[in-house]
């Protein structure tokens, strides 16, 4: 496959899932944000279990780590999609940890351009925030405010600037 051509998988799931997980955020149907957050989550999960295998192949081990553990975080998000906003709370919590966890591990090295590494940054304080108020017993929704909901907009930034970076190095 062409590096052109396998470019595009991670870049439509990234803005599928940009996309789709904020509109879930604002639609009041339980049933359609389970539908949108469905779709978010099956394209951020391609999308960054891609991008790991691409950073592991040009020897940024810490980066393609990250982009694991953020897949891994995606899928715990998407396990509790189906549950229901009250019930998805502590997969929510475990998802968001592992986001921040993941995040960390992205952004901390210098592979990529600094803005990028700052909102991926800034977001994993948010969401590891949010994690610690969850496994300390909050209740916190997935669609609170002001967090998570104001962390969402970082961590779709950084996904902006994931898709500028492989845009970049086609």
């Amino acid at each position: 496959m062409t590096r052109a051509r396998s470019d595009f998988v991670p870049v439509v799931g990234l803005i599928l899932g940009a996309t789709f997980g904020i509109s879930g955020t604002f639609v009041s149907s339980d049933a359609l944000r389970q539908v949108f957050w469905l779709i978010d989550g099956l394209g951020v999960i391609v999308a960054t279990t891609l991008l790991a295998v691409r950073f592991l192949r040009s020897g940024h081990d810490t980066v393609a780590a990250g982009f694991l553990v953020f897949a891994l975080g995606e899928s715990l998000l998407l396990s509790g999609t189906a549950a229901g906003l009250d019930a998805s709370v502590p997969s929510f919590g475990a998802g968001v940890a592992l986001w921040s966890a993941g995040l960390l591990l992205i952004s901390l090295p210098s592979t990529l351009t600094a803005w990028v590494r700052g909102a991926g940054v800034a977001a994993a304080v948010l969401f590891a925030i949010v994690a610690a108020r969850i496994f300390r017993g909050e209740q916190l929704l997935p669609t609170s405010q002001p967090l998570p909901f104001f962390a969402y907009p970082l961590v779709v930034l950084t996904f902006f600037g994931w898709i500028v970076t492989i845009m970049k190095d086609r």
